[in-house]
């Protein structure tokens, strides 16, 4: 459709690389992802890469470092980065011994930019990546970290929704790419980047755009193309994100899809890990709303999706958060898919949670979901969250 090619068009101009040729799978829970994933580990061959914020230091986590130890013994290399303050962070952090251990078994393991002292200079710049590559030849990412709770949710939240995708093709070599660049970041060593492509397992010929937020480097590509998506869509918009308390400029343009009669519907959540993103996003919605979106409440637990879909023809999946510390500050990830079959797959999704898990919120139904009190906090805590 011309939103699509007005869309991929615009994301070209801002230096996107896109890559042909690609075939994409949503993974649309936590036992789905690392289902997939600890299969796709299991028939590595030679190398595994993964880029992750952080692993908490539970059950899941086990299970994947118990099968990376085999994967090792069997000669195959693995190499982990993961985020020093998301690991700091985490209810249940990976501490120096077990970190000591799995080196001398053979996993390559380094913490990105590491916490120490004056601390507040590395609080900016955080590695928010979630990426898995194996042998070259499939690829992982989305919103997912490694934790207990992707599969079993959050005592007082209940269950923890995200979705990831599974991509083969030439986008693979793209997510390897930026693997290698934050492995070059963490540990100073330069990867012979021939050396780890591999064959095409595709069957499908799907356009993806991948866009990699490196901060000082392509500071704005985020904002850029979530806007450039936003303002080229003409009949409907579907966003899932956790964290929307929004910027500006992303705000506006979600204003002008409504100016223009563009169908808006936005998907938030009752319980949060924060009650103070709840309250913020709550603004942000009661907003939207008198502006004429339809905004929907999560029930079940909180959603951490990451997602957007228009017109039904194209859409994106990856860790961005659509707030200031996404979009202004961390390494992030997007794909951007232009293919209708994989957008309506997503649509789906979204449909469903609409119908079985949500409940609508209007400006009028809004003050009896939000109090007073978490109105102004929302409003308190806003100021601050337009910065970080």
């Amino acid at each position: 459709t011309q939103s699509a090619k007005n869309t991929a068009k615009a994301l070209r101009q801002l230096g996107v690389p896109f890559y042909e040729g690609n075939e994409v799978h949503i993974l649309a829970t936590g036992v789905g992802k690392f289902n997939d994933m600890f299969s796709a580990i299991r028939k590595a061959k030679r190398f595994v890469h993964m880029d992750y914020f952080k692993f908490q230091n539970d059950s899941i986590c086990s299970e994947l470092f118990h099968l990376l130890t085999k994967k090792v013994e069997q000669g195959v290399e693995v190499r982990i980065v993961y985020d020093s303050f998301g690991n700091q962070n985490s209810k249940n952090p990976i501490q120096k011994e077990l970190l000591d251990s799995l080196r001398i078994l053979g996993i390559q393991i380094y913490g990105f930019d590491r916490m120490k002292f004056p601390w507040i200079n590395h609080l900016l710049h955080r590695n928010h990546h979630k990426i898995t590559v194996i042998d070259g030849e499939v690829a992982y990412s989305g919103g997912m970290n490694v934790a207990d709770y992707y599969l079993h949710g959050k005592p007082g939240i209940g269950e923890w929704r995200d979705m990831h995708i599974k991509v083969f093709g030439p986008a693979v070599e793209g997510y390897e790419q930026i693997f290698e660049e934050m492995w070059f970041a963490t540990t100073e060593e330069r990867l012979a980047h021939q050396e780890y492509l591999g064959v095409n397992l595709s069957k499908k010929n799907q356009l993806l755009a991948l866009a990699n937020r490196v901060p000082r480097e392509t500071p704005s590509i985020m904002r850029d193309t979530y806007i450039a998506a936003i303002d080229n869509a003409q009949e409907i918009i579907q966003i899932v994100n956790p964290y929307t308390s929004l910027v500006n400029s992303v705000r506006k343009s979600l204003y002008r899809a409504l100016d223009r009669g563009v169908r808006l519907q936005i998907m938030a959540s009752f319980n949060s890990d924060m009650q103070m993103n709840s309250d913020v996003v709550a603004q942000e919605m009661y907003k939207l709303m008198k502006r004429g979106a339809e905004v929907y409440y999560y029930r079940n637990g909180f959603h951490h999706s990451k997602y957007m879909i228009c017109d039904d023809v194209y859409c994106t999946v990856g860790t961005t958060n659509l707030d200031a510390r996404s979009l202004r500050y961390d390494y992030e990830v997007n794909a951007f898919v232009f293919d209708e079959s994989v957008a309506l797959e997503l649509r789906k999704v979204f449909d469903k949670d609409v119908e079985e898990r949500c409940t609508r919120v209007t400006p009028e139904t809004f003050k009896s979901y939000f109090t007073l009190k978490r109105r102004f906090a929302g409003r308190f805590f806003g100021i601050f969250k337009k910065l970080l």
